[in-house]
């Protein structure tokens, strides 16, 4: 029996079937999901803190209208005029405790001073070698910077901007960056203040 297709209905069905194969190849790769790829980001390492300094006491002298005047206190870093007053024994029955700050802070080397009733001088005094009352530079308003002989408004105004800006004063050297104190301003000052 003689085949009915003719050679070009040969060819005509071969490429058909290429097509169609083409097709489905096609169809099979599209259908493929593409690779995924995966990134891992580790975790930003923890910082570690900086070492926290420990304080060490504080030694206080305790003089006035306590029960054991004239002595010295060790006592723990931070603590306050009524800490040295109660190491002290706690005031006498002559002390004027509304003269005293029982609030204020005191710091390694500071002499509280309670006063009698019948006394006139300042219950709460930080001792210096002149009489005076030491100033804390580093947290000391303009008023008190002024009280420092040689400061004036501008100088102490000085002195803040001087301690906002950089920081905090660490010696008596330091204050010699701020214009207007010189050497000799320094020697006046070197009793009258404190960097705690």
């Amino acid at each position: 029996m003689e085949s009915s297709l003719s050679p070009r209905g040969v060819i005509a069905a071969f490429l058909i079937l290429a097509v169609a194969l083409a097709l489905s190849a096609a169809a099979l790769l599209h259908s493929q999901q593409k690779a995924t790829s995966i990134t891992i980001h580790p975790p930003r390492p923890t910082e570690t803190p900086a070492p926290t300094p420990t304080h060490e006491p504080i030694l206080i002298y305790v003089t006035g209208a306590v029960a054991n005047p004239e002595q010295l206190y060790t006592l723990p870093y931070g603590s306050r005029v009524h800490d040295a007053i109660d190491a002290a024994g706690g005031m006498t029955d002559a002390a004027n405790p509304a003269s005293v700050n029982l609030a204020a802070g005191v710091r390694d080397g500071d002499q509280v001073h309670v006063s009698a009733s019948t006394g006139s001088g300042a219950a709460f005094a930080l001792a210096t070698p002149s009489g005076g009352v030491r100033v804390r530079v580093n947290s000391a308003t303009i008023a008190e910077l002024e009280t420092l002989p040689g400061i004036g408004a501008v100088t102490a105004a000085r002195i803040i901007e001087y301690r906002e800006q950089v920081g905090e004063f660490k010696s008596l050297a330091d204050l010699d960056q701020v214009s207007g104190i010189g050497p000799r301003m320094l020697e006046n000052l070197q009793d009258l203040v404190a960097f705690d």
